[in-house]
Order: C-alpha cells, then structure tokens, then sequence
C-alpha cells in the first residue's frame, strides 16, 4: 500500500520487493508537464539507500525515509553514477547518519565521489557483492549506459530487484508505484524526445549482461517500477536502442 509521507508535496513511500522501498516525490512544471525522482531503501542489518536524491528534496526524502526506520541506523548511500539526482544530497544523508558510508562503482570513486563526499566511498568493482544481512547488493559496471562514465547498477540477489538507475525513464507524475504493463514504450518515447542515451557501442553486451540475472522487479529512478520478466524487458530495450 502507498504511503502519503507528505502532503503539500505528494512524497510517497511503497514496497515495491520485500523489504525495498520506493520513496517517490513527483515535480510538475509551470507549462503542466511532471516528471519523478525515486530512490529505494533496502531495510536490513545494514540498510541502503540507492539514490541521494537531489539536494533540494532532502527534506522530503529524509522525512519518508524516517517513518520506515531510524534515520541514524542507515549505512550506506549508494549511487548509479555522480548527477544531482542521483548524489546532490549525499553529503546531507552522511551528516544525518554519522555511520554511513558513500557507496559507488570505483570510477565514480576516482573521479568524482573521493572528492566530493564529506567520507571516503566504498568502491566497487565489477560484480563485487555487498551483504546487508538477509539481502546482498551484487554491483555492475555499465560505463555510458544510458549515460556516465562510471555509470553502474546494483542487483538485490534474493528479490531479484534490479536497480536500474536512469534506464526505463518515464516521465509524466500520475503513474503507478509499480506496473505490470508496458514501460517500453512510453520510456522509449521519453528517450527519443530528450535523447539522453550516450548511444555506447556495448549496450547490447552490458544489457544482456543485466538480463541474463533474470530480474523480476526493475527499480526505476524516475516513474513506475516494473514487475515481471526483466530479462525479456532488458533484451527489447536492447533491441530498441540498435534498430
């Protein structure tokens, strides 16, 4: 069941996999159009949370956040690569929760979060995995996809929840927390208008790579997440993204 954590905003909160959470505020714009920043909270002996958000929705996020768990109990902040939406809060959340850790891929590390974050980053490499406790977060390097240097996702190993980062963009703020039905097609859309892909030669290889985990719940950083065959998903996005 969604959980309205702020009214003014619309901030709300929703288990999309056992014990992940999406926290989810929408943003409309003067013109009438919207568009949606999520994160997800891994609720374990270590939690996680993927996704900093932006600086200026800190408040909103740490508040939804708060009513899940102890703030101070988190102890990681990961990210998908370094953006305003993905890390603009990160030093914001490592204040708050003086025993968490910067979490990223080890470019990311190196070029970016070594230096901007308040604590050095946990760096990981390809295919290292992270236990919580009950849940492990398994990390894939996917340089350039859909867009960064050190771009890269995490995989919860016993939901199968991948954390897809900026692939299948939705844009739009009345949608579903999470879906069955086709998400293909409207993030496709939402690509060929904005064209925010890096167009990287190795998408097929990376997406087949994401594909051959077998996800069953795609954790979406902007609109729906989706549940069902994430690998038939990830192989027609592939496929979309050579024709």
């Amino acid at each position: 069941m969604m959980k309205v954590t702020n009214s003014s905003s619309g901030t709300n909160v929703h288990e999309v996999a056992e014990g992940i959470y999406r926290i989810h505020t929408p943003i409309t714009f003067p013109d009438g159009g919207g568009f949606s920043f999520n994160q997800y909270l891994i609720v374990d002996d270590e939690p996680m949370l993927f996704h900093a958000g932006l600086r200026g929705l800190f408040p909103l996020i740490h508040e939804a956040v708060a009513t899940i768990m102890p703030i101070e109990k988190l102890r990681y902040i990961a990210l998908s690569h370094t953006e305003a939406d993905e890390s603009g809060a990160l030093n914001d959340w490592l204040a708050a929760a003086p025993h968490s850790a910067p979490v990223c891929g080890t470019v990311a590390a190196m070029v970016s979060i070594g230096d901007l974050a308040d604590r050095s980053p946990r760096a990981f490499a390809d295919g290292e995995v992270l236990p919580l406790g009950k849940y492990s977060m398994r990390w894939f390097e996917t340089p350039h996809l859909p867009h960064a240097w050190d771009c890269g996702f995490m995989l919860e190993e016993q939901t199968r929840t991948l954390l897809c980062g900026d692939l299948f963009t939705q844009g739009g703020t009345d949608l579903p927390p999470v879906t069955e039905s086709d998400i293909l097609g409207p993030s496709e859309d939402f690509r060929q208008k904005m064209d925010y892909f890096s167009h990287t030669r190795n998408a097929r290889a990376m997406l087949e790579r994401l594909a051959a985990t077998s996800p069953t719940t795609l954790a979406c950083m902007h609109g729906s997440a989706w549940r069902g065959d994430g690998a038939r998903l990830l192989r027609a996005l592939a496929d979309a993204l050579t024709t």
